[in-house]
């Protein structure tokens, strides 16, 4: 029994067919699908309210808010203890998903698998600025993680939620699970290219933040110790 987490802002083409792909993937498995819609200017609401799921459970934010508070409030509302999160854009596989309950559940001393993309289908200049931003990071973070932006992973919600909350929590948390002293784990999942819209973040914006958020989480791992 697990909870998919699904950020959404104005994902109206792609929704679709990540669920379907979702339910074939994931036929005879418990689960729910908790979408949180950030406020999204097209017709992506529209489009989840006319999807017939006992599944989905739908939260609709008033105004937008940001992915971090989105899967945050997700994770809130969701019903299981297991968590997975899954970006809403269909980059990320959900096929990938089976893998990583599987090596979740082998062992229990493990409260997070990331995925790490392989063979990535973004742009040149995002490509080398992820890597160049996860290099910086893993090395001032000791996380061990060479690709904390992928969206795809699986976790424990009670320490997720123990974790103090901050707007760009959701790029940190093979940081905060490492860094309190919980298991971690990283396996290679498929990486597919953005069939509809675009990317809502800029490249160099997300550095500069990245660097503030990154001392942040530094003070919160060393406030914990």
């Amino acid at each position: 029994m697990f909870s998919i987490i699904i950020p959404l802002f104005n994902e109206a083409e792609s929704i679709p067919k990540l669920l379907v792909e979702i339910e074939q993937t994931l036929k005879n498995k418990e689960y729910e699908i908790v979408i949180v819609n950030d406020a999204s200017t097209d017709n992506t609401l529209e489009i989840l309210k006319k999807i017939k799921s006992k599944k989905i459970k739908l939260i609709n934010n008033i105004s937008n808010r940001g992915q971090s508070y989105s899967i945050h409030k997700g994770i809130t509302n969701a019903s299981y203890t297991i968590i997975i999160t899954i970006d809403g854009d269909g980059q990320n596989d959900p096929a990938d998903i089976p893998t990583l309950i599987k090596e979740f559940s082998r062992d229990n001393n493990i409260k997070l698998i990331g995925g790490i993309r392989t063979n990535r289908k973004d742009n040149l200049l995002k490509i080398v600025s992820s890597k160049l931003a996860n290099f910086i990071r893993s090395r001032f973070l000791k996380d061990h993680c060479k690709d904390t932006g992928c969206s795809l992973k699986i976790f424990d919600r009670s320490i997720f939620l123990s974790f103090p909350y901050f707007d760009g929590i959701h790029r940190f948390l093979p940081a905060l699970f490492n860094g309190y002293g919980y298991k971690t784990k990283f396996i290679s999942v498929n990486h597919r290219k953005r069939k509809f819209g675009s990317s809502k973040y800029g490249i160099f914006k997300r550095l500069i933040r990245g660097i503030f958020d990154m001392i942040k989480v530094k003070k919160i791992l060393i406030n914990n110790k």
